[in-house]
């Protein structure tokens, strides 16, 4: 298929950019052509390519100083700009020829801490990788499906064991203990101890929405025909319930500072304590090894301290 020639863009090199910086800077075109080391005819020639490409005036040539007009020193600044661009490709083109991705996404689960999440994005920043970082929020389901679709390459915070296959590993990240609270002023505050199913039955409850983007999802912790109000995250969950919206289970490390503020209202269950494992999941690659930004992250999640502060360190509203 033959090349399709654009003026503006055969015209407009880099070089022709360090050409125009040079007059620029020294305010004529011959003291331009003895620093760039080019005869005075062929600088004056190649910044007149330019001019007639993009029909503009690039310098006022009425003094005798070469001066940029208004359209000279814009393109001169998104010369400078492009130019940059280029050596951040050039350099990230070299990186990622050493091992890094050039983008990871990773599948956070809104139970999962935030803060810590985000101190170990600082630190991996920290090393100046040419590897992207993009978070996707997940709830339920959604945070496995996230990744076994190839939306994602690494899952923090998967309550489901994945389905045996060869692309996919999972290791256990630990347990959250959930409890049951609700706001002061809400009537279940004064409700006598153990709360039952039946009591339950009569209030509103708060309910985190399965973020699968495939089939109904998964509730938890509801019962049949109780009324629900569904919040799309574990943040927006805590905010209802500390509004009194409703009532519902939270992580403990999420409501404990609140419980101990009076903000909220613990309240023992008839049913059993709500534990639930979680895991974290990563694609294999198909040369069967991990570019180095996600060996970075399963390093960090290998770590029983990591792994700690992920389900137990408070975070702020």
């Amino acid at each position: 298929m033959p090349t399709i020639k654009n003026p503006v863009r055969d015209a407009l090199t880099p070089e022709v950019i360090a050409l125009i910086d040079a007059v620029h800077r020294t305010g004529s075109m011959a003291a331009a052509a003895r620093e760039m080391g080019v005869v005075p005819s062929a600088l004056t020639y190649r910044i007149r390519q330019v001019e007639d490409a993009l029909d503009v005036l690039l310098f006022d040539r009425s003094s005798r100083q070469a001066r940029l007009t208004p359209a000279g020193h814009e393109l001169l600044r998104e010369g400078n700009r492009l130019l940059l661009e280029l050596d951040a490709v050039a350099n990230r083109v070299k990186r990622v020829a050493t091992g890094w991705e050039p983008q990871l996404t990773l599948a956070v689960d809104s139970a999962i801490s935030r803060t810590t999440v985000m101190e170990l994005c600082e630190a991996f920043f920290a090393m100046n990788p040419p590897t992207r970082l993009r978070l996707r929020e997940e709830t339920l389901s959604g945070t496995l499906e996230a990744l076994t679709s190839g939306q994602a390459d690494l899952a923090i915070g998967v309550a489901l064991e994945p389905a045996p296959q060869a692309s996919v590993q999972s290791k256990p990240l630990g347990s959250i203990e959930f409890v049951y609270a609700v706001a002061p002023h809400h009537p279940l505050a004064q409700a006598p101890e153990p709360v039952s199913d039946a009591l339950l039955m009569q209030h509103r409850a708060v309910a985190v929405a399965d973020s699968v983007q495939r089939g109904s999802g998964v509730s938890s912790g509801l019962l049949g025909g109780q009324d629900v109000f569904t919040v799309p995250s574990m943040r927006q969950k805590l905010d209802a319930q500390l509004r009194g919206l409703g009532g519902g289970f939270l992580p403990e490390y999420l409501a404990r500072p609140h419980i101990v503020a009076g903000q909220l209202v613990e309240k023992q269950m008839q049913r059993a304590t709500r534990v639930v494992p979680m895991r974290y999941v990563w694609r294999r690659q198909e040369t069967g090894a991990e570019g180095r930004a996600l060996q970075w992250w399963l390093q960090q999640l290998n770590r029983p301290a990591t792994r700690q502060a992920l389900l137990e360190r408070s975070q702020s509203r």
